[in-house]
């Protein structure tokens, strides 16, 4: 079941991931985190969301803006560190609350909740009216940086900030694709880099290899959602893949806040 659930998000959402600058990291998490511990469940997400964007630069980062890459991306590979050592601080919190439907029983933890607001929040944001109305001078391209890295290395979710300030920042669609795919491979390696150091830390990689082996599995699958979706690029709404991953974003974000998954 864990194969069949993670690889078909995975499938579907690289497709959409590459239009829309974000969605597979966002959607994957929650995916995994119904078989494995919440914070294992970020990290493995993590590694399929490198790998995936390192075979997107294959395809199209040589579109991307350089300058906007640096001033954008090393503010947030180094904010992107930040919060995720913050995961982890937060994963030491004791549970809230816990309560039971049915035969089940769920707990509400401060990592939780923080991630499923967040996660929510993000959603919100990305279908307001306010954000189709925001332009960002490039002066605040370091800042953009920072903002969308640290909640990356919480939470796994950076691509609706760091969309919202690429695509006002007067840059051409494959520009902006380019340069959020290279911006978010330099954001992805420095977030699981303390990502390993956690896990070896507390113990987590003592659990099953099937994890390992699911994280291969949806690797392969987002390689080829990737591949089809660029020959796509052309036939495709933006505002469409918005409202679709929003949707989903707030449905497993609000499942996340509760303590459902």
């Amino acid at each position: 079941m864990a194969y069949i659930v993670v690889c078909s998000v995975t499938f579907i959402l690289s497709i959409l991931s590459l239009f829309s600058g974000f969605g597979l990291g966002s959607v994957l998490m929650p995916a995994f985190a119904l078989f494995f511990p919440l914070q294992l469940a970020i990290a493995a997400t993590a590694v399929v969301h490198l790998a995936n964007n390192i075979f997107k630069v294959l395809l199209v980062g040589k579109n991307a803006d350089w300058v906007t890459v640096v001033r954008f991306g090393i503010p947030a590979a180094i904010s992107a560190m930040v919060g995720a050592a913050l995961l982890t601080f937060l994963d030491k919190i004791p549970v809230l609350m816990s309560y039971s439907i049915s035969s089940g029983t769920y707990e509400i933890t401060v990592l939780k909740l923080s991630i499923g607001v967040i996660i929510v929040g993000f959603a919100l944001f990305e279908i307001s009216p306010f954000a189709d109305k925001l332009e960002f001078d490039k002066k605040y391209m370091p800042l953009g940086g920072i903002i969308s890295g640290f909640f990356g290395g919480l939470s796994g979710n950076q691509g609706a900030l760091r969309s919202a300030f690429l695509i006002k920042s007067g840059l051409s669609k494959e520009a902006f694709i380019g340069t959020g795919t290279v911006a978010t491979v330099i954001v992805d390696i420095c977030r699981i880099l303390v990502y390993g150091f956690s896990i070896y830390t507390t113990k987590l990689n003592t659990l099953s290899n099937e994890i390992w082996h699911l994280v291969i599995a949806a690797t392969v699958v987002s390689f080829i959602g990737t591949f089809t979706a660029n020959r796509l690029v052309k036939k495709i709404k933006f505002r469409t893949i918005q409202l679709i991953v929003c949707v989903m974003l707030i449905t497993v974000g609000s499942a996340i806040s509760l303590g459902i998954f």
